[in-house]
C-alpha cells in the first residue's frame, strides 16, 4: 500500500456484509447498509503527548475492527474505496477475526 496516515489516524478497508438474513432472504442493494466492520490496513505512528512524547496506537495491522456509522472520511486509493479515521473512531477490535485468521 502506498499510503502511511499521519499520527493517530489509520486506513480501514470495509469488510462487506452479507446479502441475505437469518431467514434467507436476499437483501437488495438499494436496501443495504454500509458495513461498520472492517480490516486496518495501515496505522499511522501514534499520537503526541503534550510533551511530545509518542504514544504508540493499540491497533495494528490487520485488525478487525467496528467503527461508528459515520466515522471516517471515505478515500480511494489504487481505486479501493478506503476509510481514514482517528482511533478514537474506532469502537472494537474483534478478537473472533484473529482467532479465524490464524486458524487458516
Amino acid at each position: 500500500m502506498p499510503f502511511r496516515p499521519l499520527h493517530d489516524r489509520v486506513l480501514v478497508r470495509r469488510i462487506e456484509a452479507d446479502e441475505k438474513t437469518a431467514g434467507g432472504i436476499i437483501i437488495p442493494d438499494t436496501a443495504k447498509e454500509k458495513p461498520q466492520r472492517g480490516e486496518v490496513v495501515a496505522v499511522g505512528a501514534g499520537a503526541r503527548t503534550d510533551k511530545g512524547e509518542l504514544v504508540p496506537l493499540d491497533i495494528r495491522v490487520g485488525d478487525e475492527v467496528l467503527f461508528g456509522k459515520w466515522s471516517g472520511t471515505e478515500v480511494k486509493i489504487d481505486g479501493e474505496d478506503l476509510l481514514i479515521m482517528k482511533e478514537s473512531d474506532i469502537l472494537g477490535v474483534v478478537e473472533a477475526g484473529k482467532a479465524a485468521k490464524k486458524a487458516a
